[in-house]
């Protein structure tokens, strides 16, 4: 089975994905290409040789209320940025049948990537995800994503990011 990440199209079978959160389960089936159409929210999908989505994720562009981020991440910035400049992650979900691959890894990874891409090209401070629960917190926790105690956001600094990607 060879998988590849692209852009969402119409064409991609998405009618049997199922990931065990009715939420995510919707949103690629019923929602993404209409929020791709009104360019909310770009949508990546890991498919199998015959077009099945078996994953995928967002990126939109999104802000966060300065004080919602800890003082020593945001002490060098200007007084005047009352709200930051990040990138949503906003959804990321593996079909069931593949779990345990460390695909949900290799989607994480891929988006990080995107980001950075994008950040070469304007101003973003970090990723934010939103996570759907406690295991999804555990998730991003063990990719070095930081609490957003306020909101329940998570977040992780492009600083962070780019080190991570510095050797490609």
């Amino acid at each position: 089975m060879a998988l590849k990440i692209v852009l969402l199209e119409k064409k991609y079978e998405k009618t049997k994905f199922s990931c065990g959160y009715e939420l995510l389960d919707n949103y690629i089936k019923k929602q993404a290409k209409q929020d791709v159409n009104r360019d909310l929210s770009a949508c990546y999908v890991l498919l199998e040789d015959d077009d099945i989505i078996k994953g995928y994720y967002t990126l939109s562009a999104n802000s966060i209320k300065r004080e919602e981020f800890e003082d020593d991440l945001i002490k060098k910035l200007p007084p005047s940025y009352v709200e930051i400049p990040t990138i949503l992650l906003g959804r990321l979900a593996i079909d069931q049948s593949i779990k345990g691959k460390r695909l949900g890894e290799a989607l994480l990874l891929d988006a990080l990537k995107t980001s950075l891409q994008i950040s070469k090209n304007m101003g973003i401070l970090a990723v934010v995800v939103d996570p759907i629960d406690e295991k999804a917190i555990g998730f991003y926790t063990q990719y070095g994503f930081i609490l957003l105690p306020t909101s329940g956001k998570m977040f992780l600094p492009m600083k962070t990011i780019k080190d991570l990607f510095k050797d490609i």
